[in-house]
């Protein structure tokens, strides 16, 4: 997978955050989404069973970013194509370590902006109501509820929502 993507910046005390694209299927990915399965596991009891294939995250149909903070991969993120126009987020993960620094909005904001510079004009994801900080951020960051979809679309636990993203 080309690894042409990368931005840099600041965040929290001057501490520095550099996300770069990774295979979905890189070591670094593989960790957080390992780590995600297991919050998904204690709030849930069982990990996120939604079919992924790690091709969808491959450009110019996906995305799947990672963030290093200090060297260390500490946050990730990723959209797929569901169709021309619109893009699904998953697996929007921050390591506990630096939790409550803003890396989760930094990410976010990557992935908007990523796919809407792709084209893409609509964000949707699922989350669930046993993650009330990701519901707050999406809250947010602009998202409203949309129809459900996917492979929880009839899970009481699940909220589904999307944003139209500015290119």
């Amino acid at each position: 997978m080309p690894q042409n993507h990368c931005l840099t910046t600041e965040f929290g005390h001057n501490a520095l955050v550099r996300i770069e694209a990774r295979g979905y299927d890189h070591p670094d990915a593989v960790k957080l989404i390992a780590e995600i399965q297991q919050e998904y596991v204690i709030r849930y009891g069982g990990m996120d069973e939604t079919p992924v294939d790690p091709a969808e995250f491959t450009p110019p149909s996906g995305l799947f970013l990672v963030g290093y903070v200090d060297d260390t991969p500490a946050v990730s993120g990723g959209w797929r194509a569901v169709d021309a126009t619109t893009v699904e987020m998953k697996r929007l993960y921050v390591a506990p370590s630096v939790r409550g620094r803003g890396l989760a909005r930094l990410m976010l904001a990557e992935l908007e902006r990523t796919a809407g510079d792709r084209g893409h004009r609509r964000l949707v994801l699922e989350t669930g109501l046993r993650q009330p900080e990701a519901i707050a951020l999406y809250e947010s960051s602009g998202y409203t509820a949309v129809a459900p979809f996917g492979f929880y679309a009839d899970n009481d636990l699940s909220r589904h929502l999307g944003k139209t993203l500015t290119p």
